[in-house]
C-alpha cells in the first residue's frame, strides 16, 4: 500500500468545507479535473452513496466508506487499471477562521515488486490530481464566501 497526503488552509469554516464535498454528485462543481459527474445511487449522502465520474477518456465509481460530517469522507476508487484497490479520503480540521483539509490516497497495486512500483507511480500521479482537486475546492469556496 502506498499512500500520499495533499493538504492546503482554505479560510472557511468547516462546516462550508463538508457542504461542498457532502454534496457527492455535484464534484464536478469544483474539481477541475472532473468533466462530469452523477449520483448512480439513490441514496444521496452517508456510506454506501455511489457517484460516476468522467475524467478526460477516464470513467470512474467512487463508492462512500466512510462519512463522518465536518471531519471526514472516504471513498474507494474502481476504474483504474492495475490497482487491487484505491481509496480516497479527505480530513477536515477546523481551526479558527480556516480549515486544513488534507486528501490522502491510498494505492494497492499488488504485493510485488513490478506491482509496488506501478503503486508508487500512481500515487505520484494522483499526488497533482489531489493538489488540483484542493485548488478548485478552495477556489468554489472562496468565491461561494464572496
Amino acid at each position: 500500500m502506498t499512500e500520499t497526503t495533499s493538504t492546503l488552509a482554505i479560510p472557511v469554516a468547516a462546516a462550508d468545507v463538508w457542504d461542498a464535498l457532502a454534496d457527492f454528485g455535484e464534484i464536478v462543481r469544483w474539481a477541475p479535473n472532473v468533466d462530469h459527474s452523477c449520483l448512480l445511487s439513490a441514496q444521496t449522502s452517508g456510506v454506501g452513496t455511489v457517484r460516476r465520474i468522467q475524467a478526460g477518456r477516464r470513467t470512474l465509481v467512487e463508492r462512500v466508506v466512510e462519512w463522518r460530517p465536518g471531519e471526514r469522507l472516504g471513498y474507494d476508487i474502481e476504474g483504474l487499471p492495475v490497482v487491487r484497490s484505491l481509496r480516497s479520503t479527505w480530513h477536515l480540521d477546523e481551526r479558527g477562521a480556516r480549515t486544513v483539509v488534507s486528501l490522502t490516497t491510498a494505492v494497492d497495486a499488488g504485493s510485488g515488486p513490478p506491482q509496488k512500483l506501478a503503486a508508487k507511480a500512481l500515487s505520484r500521479q494522483l499526488s497533482k490530481v489531489s493538489n488540483q482537486m484542493l485548488g478548485g475546492l478552495d477556489e468554489h469556496l472562496r468565491k461561494a464566501a464572496l
